[in-house]
């Protein structure tokens, strides 16, 4: 008999047999969404113990119908569907797992610089359809002597800083929180966002999206990149103005873009941005893995298990919750 509802509100592979098997083995118990909507959530959730939430956006609402929920738990890194403030008010936790695919995201930042820099795609298609020529109309560069830039030095950024180096690029990075200088492992952490804008070849964004970052990649940004620069993007389509991007890359401000990540997903057939030759767009695809995903179910629920139990999960978004009056949660003394 189960003694605890997670309410799963969406998730994007073939079952949920991780998360059943660990939350089975606590009396817990899977409610799952049919559809995701945020009107099916809230009707969802007063039955929930805690939800499980992959990028389905989570109303207000829902929380505050929801008096037994004890934890949001976040199949991912990014935590822009979580109302994180309300929840904290709410006496409710909020986790993510920020450990679970930097290995593949940083793999397919690198697979799409190359892609782009090499000019694979135009000249795939070009022999394909019986034209066996090497020029493309853009400039195909060496890559040796380069450089990368890095938006954000979180997880997927550090990874991908051995990967671009072994082919010979130099990194920047730029975060406001790192002190300008030599890094560690050869990387240089510039003063600010201009510095890295104006040197760098390539751009990849590993940064969350936040107030701060939304729409980060407007006509001003994307104006002070280099005309043979390339915008990488990885992280959340809300960084980059599309509307902008899409003139800079018709009119020649950069040279091209690779783009997992899109304002909306999946876009309507008639998105500029996929007309555009010198842009790749895949579907949001960077993090997965067999591996990645079977790691991310686990670690998603793992956090739901120890919440249910009384420790403390691994990664909490809302650490300020745990002395809150109000806090859900009574956690066991020495988690």
């Amino acid at each position: 008999m189960s003694v605890y509802t997670i309410l799963v509100t969406d998730y994007a592979w073939p079952n949920l047999e991780i998360e059943g098997q660990l939350l089975a083995g606590v009396g817990g118990e899977l409610l799952v969404a049919e559809t995701g909507s945020a009107e099916e959530i809230t009707r969802l959730a007063p039955q929930a113990d805690a939800i499980l939430t992959c990028w389905a956006q989570v109303p207000p609402a829902a929380l505050e119908a929801a008096p037994r929920c004890r934890l949001v738990s976040r199949y991912g890194i990014g935590l822009d569907n979580i109302p994180i403030q309300r929840a904290t008010e709410l006496g409710i936790l909020v986790t993510n797992v920020p450990d679970f695919c930097s290995e593949e995201v940083s793999d397919h930042a690198m697979a799409l610089l190359l892609t782009l820099a090499r000019q694979i795609v135009p000249q795939a298609a070009a022999s394909r359809a019986g034209h066996w020529q090497r020029e493309t109309g853009q400039t195909i560069p060496r890559l040796r002597g380069q450089t990368l830039g890095l938006i954000g030095y979180g997880n997927s950024a550090r990874a991908l800083v051995p990967k671009a180096q072994g082919f010979g690029l130099k990194v920047l990075a730029y975060t406001p929180r790192l002190v300008p200088g030599l890094l560690a492992n050869g990387v240089e952490a510039v003063e600010s966002l201009g510095d890295l804008l104006q040197q760098s070849d390539y751009i990849s964004i590993h940064t969350p999206l936040t107030d701060a970052t939304r729409g980060l990649f407007d006509e001003s940004t994307l104006r002070k990149m280099k005309p043979n620069a390339v915008l990488i993007n990885t992280s959340r389509g809300a960084i980059v103005d599309e509307t902008a991007l899409v003139r800079a890359l018709a009119e020649g401000w950069i040279a091209g873009a690779g783009l997992d990540v899109l304002v909306q997903e999946p876009p309507p057939a008639d998105h500029p941005l996929l007309a555009l030759p010198n842009v790749i767009v895949t579907p949001h695809a960077a993090f997965y893995s067999e591996a990645s995903i079977a790691e991310l179910q686990q670690k998603a629920a793992q956090n739901v298990v120890d919440v249910l139990l009384g420790k403390l999960p691994t990664h909490i978004v809302n650490r300020e919750v745990l002395a809150r009056d109000n806090c859900r949660i009574q956690f066991v003394t020495g988690n």
